[in-house]
Order: C-alpha cells, then structure tokens, then sequence
C-alpha cells in the first residue's frame, strides 16, 4: 500500500514546477523527483535516467529508510534548489 504524501512534500514537488530555471539533470537525479518503492515498474531497457533513479532509491530503501523520511529529504532537497534557483513570481 503507497505511503500517504505529506502536505510538505506536495508542496515541495509544486514548488519544483514553479523554479525560475530548471534545474540541472544531475540536480533532479540526486533528488529522485518521483520516489517509486516497492510498487512501481522497473524502467524500460534504454531508459537509462529510470534505472539511475531506481538504483538509487533501491540504495535509499536498503538503507532503512521510510517513506517518509523519504519524502522528508526531499522536502529538504527542494529547500536547497529555491535558495539556489529561486521561484517564479
């Protein structure tokens, strides 16, 4: 069963949508925009940015860490993109 999103994290993946400018491909990897868990379908055979991103949630989930300090670390990891990027107005 997915993990219930907090009010923070919905906030945080609005806020992505919302950046002056995008950010780099190597800044959204490290923050694994959409964290897939257990549920979600492996990537296709030539989608190399969807294995990166699964291999490294599967790091994340060998870890020990839950959903939810998941979806905390993101919510952090966004706060260091709006300082760096800035939103639009």
């Amino acid at each position: 069963m997915p993990t219930e999103q907090s009010a923070e994290f919905k906030k945080a993946v609005e806020e992505v949508r919302n950046l002056k400018d995008s950010p780099s491909q190597n800044e959204l990897l490290q923050g694994c925009q959409d964290p897939p868990f257990e549920e979600a379908k492996k990537p296709g055979m030539l989608d190399m940015q969807g294995k990166y991103k699964r291999q490294e949630w599967e790091k994340v989930v060998k870890e020990g860490v839950t959903p939810e300090e998941a979806q905390k670390k993101y919510v952090e990891f966004v706060e260091t993109l709006k300082e760096k990027i800035g939103l639009k107005v």
